[in-house]
């Protein structure tokens, strides 16, 4: 077992939006180590993005993220037999959401 708990690992944002959320969901489609290509993929979506609906392409990246991610998280608790919802850890919502 674990002495201490791990200290969080802290994301630098990404260069062009200055977000650490892109910066991870560049790490989850990211390949083999390949940042700089995860990042040429990303970054051309978002410019047909933006050219085909004239809208910040940030904001549609966020609403469509949200669209896709679970807000309540279903376990099954020890006691009774039936599922409970459960609210979602910040951090936790994120990975759910982008795996695909």
């Amino acid at each position: 077992m674990r002495k201490h708990k791990p200290k969080p690992r802290v994301l630098a944002p990404d260069p062009r939006y200055s977000d650490t959320m892109v910066t991870r969901f560049v790490n989850h489609m990211m390949w083999e180590g390949k940042k700089s290509v995860a990042f040429t993929i990303f970054y051309d979506a978002m410019d047909l993005v933006k050219e085909r609906t004239n809208e910040d392409e940030l904001q549609v990246w966020k609403k469509a993220l949200n669209n896709v991610m679970p807000q309540v998280e279903v376990r099954s608790r020890r006691i009774g037999r039936f599922p409970n919802p459960r609210n979602f850890r910040r951090t936790g919502k994120f990975p759910s959401g982008s795996n695909g």
